[in-house]
């Protein structure tokens, strides 16, 4: 008698939810419902894909190539100096690599231009352990920089900017000046370019260029060593935590700065945006959720003759309950299934599709002078999958409640007069 209770409510719920010409209306309403969930679904699941996704590329990409942290001074430090910094550093428990720079504003330029941009002057041995920039070269190679002492890396942007590429020469300013008995004149060296990088961050493919230290130590004409100490630790997140840590056990006249300084607001925002984007998400699947509740109470109301037929053969107001709380779960489970094949597939095809769009527009949604990042990512979560769709599963279940309970509760001589 159980297992009849559990199956007669089971199959009389599909046969509602499935199509019937006799009962087209039931039909209708129960699509409507399967089709506001599952688009629901969809767009939740894309969006958080795309948040995901711009969480990955700051973290991996962005944030794998800046140094977590950098120990920075205008004071001229001897290499023991320098070596009892790099010590301290490396005692820090989350510090897992340190590699020495030298690093200044200058000027690039040659016949197509000029631009103000971050030298970087790197140790090639060292600079594996903070960086993996190594892997965004499009053209040329960093090793390029240890076989030529005045070779030169630049971003993808600024070599466009320049119309340069590998194997090209670009004169880069020092913002140090020669003294001769006419007039002060900048110092300047001829550099080759010998790699091209592309990170897709504007800040690093538009203004970072790279050579070898020793060229930037005569370029700068500095009488140390290097001026920074770049820091990688485990956990990017954590560097605000660690940059106090660090102070405490540095000398005097020595700063730390923390990636946060250039792209913290930035990681904020997109951690700010993902949190309001998927509470307005998850109010329009309430509105499907919504959507389910109407549905099931004009489908109650056009039953109403089925329901008092049950009831005058014996059927008890809790098989009526479950029939129509089978219905609109049976809604739900159709809706969450369709919903995350579609917000899979528009996870996949997100960055192709809004490519394809940009070029035949001519538009872009991310502004390059605005964001780090000049395109959309996407990165399906598997936890955001089961959180939507045990969260839709429970809401649908929720649905269920009222419209089954106004069934449960028809009278049956009410309904037959009212048919």
């Amino acid at each position: 008698m159980k297992d009849k209770n559990i199956s007669l409510p089971r199959y009389i719920a599909t046969r509602y939810v499935s199509v019937n010409k006799r009962s087209q209306l039931v039909s209708f309403m129960s699509a409507i419902s399967i089709f506001g969930i599952a688009l629901g679904i969809a767009i939740l699941i894309t969006v958080l894909s795309v948040m995901n996704g711009f969480d990955r590329e700051m973290r991996e990409n962005v944030l794998g190539i800046v140094p977590h942290l950098t120990i920075q001074t205008e004071e001229n430090l001897t290499a023991d100096d320098w070596a009892s910094i790099e010590n301290i550093a490396n005692e820090h428990p989350m510090v897992l690599g340190t590699a020495p720079a030298i690093e200044t504003m200058g000027v690039i330029a040659n016949a197509a231009g000029n631009k103000g941009v971050v030298i970087n002057g790197i140790d090639l041995d060292q600079e594996a352990s903070v960086s993996i920039i190594d892997n965004f070269f499009v053209s040329g190679s960093l090793a390029g920089l240890r076989e030529s002492r005045w070779g030169l890396a630049l971003g993808q942007t600024l070599a466009d900017r320049l119309g340069v590429e590998v194997g090209d020469s670009v004169d880069l300013f020092s913002p140090t000046v020669s003294i001769n008995p006419i007039m002060p004149l900048a110092t300047f060296r001829n550099f080759k370019v010998v790699g091209v990088f592309k990170v897709g961050s504007q800040d690093l493919d538009s203004d970072f260029v790279m050579i070898n230290i020793a060229a930037a130590r005569s370029l700068f004409r500095l009488r140390t060593s290097h001026n920074s100490l770049r820091i990688h630790i485990t956990d990017v997140l954590e560097a605000d935590r660690v940059q106090p840590e660090l102070q405490m056990n540095l000398p005097a006249g020595l700063n730390i700065s923390s990636w946060t300084t250039q792209f913290g607001a930035i990681y904020n925002n997109i951690q700010f945006s993902r949190t309001i984007i998927g509470f307005m998400l998850w109010l329009l699947v309430g509105v499907a959720v919504f959507n389910q509740i109407v549905s099931l109470i004009m489908i109650v109301r056009d039953k109403r003759g089925d329901i008092a037929i049950l009831r005058t053969m014996g059927a008890t107001p809790q098989i009526i309950r479950r029939i129509f709380m089978w219905q609109g779960c049976l809604i739900g489970t159709i809706g969450i299934l369709i919903g995350v094949f579609l917000g899979i597939i528009g996870s996949l095809q997100i960055t192709n599709l809004a490519v394809l769009i940009e070029n035949v527009f001519s538009i872009q949604f991310l502004s390059a002078e605005v964001y780090p990042i000049d395109f959309l990512p996407s990165e399906i979560s598997v936890l955001d999958i089961l959180v939507v769709v045990t969260g839709v599963f429970l809401l649908s279940l929720l649905a269920t409640i009222y419209p089954a309970s106004k069934a449960a509760a028809i009278q049956p001589a009410q309904a037959l007069r009212a048919d």
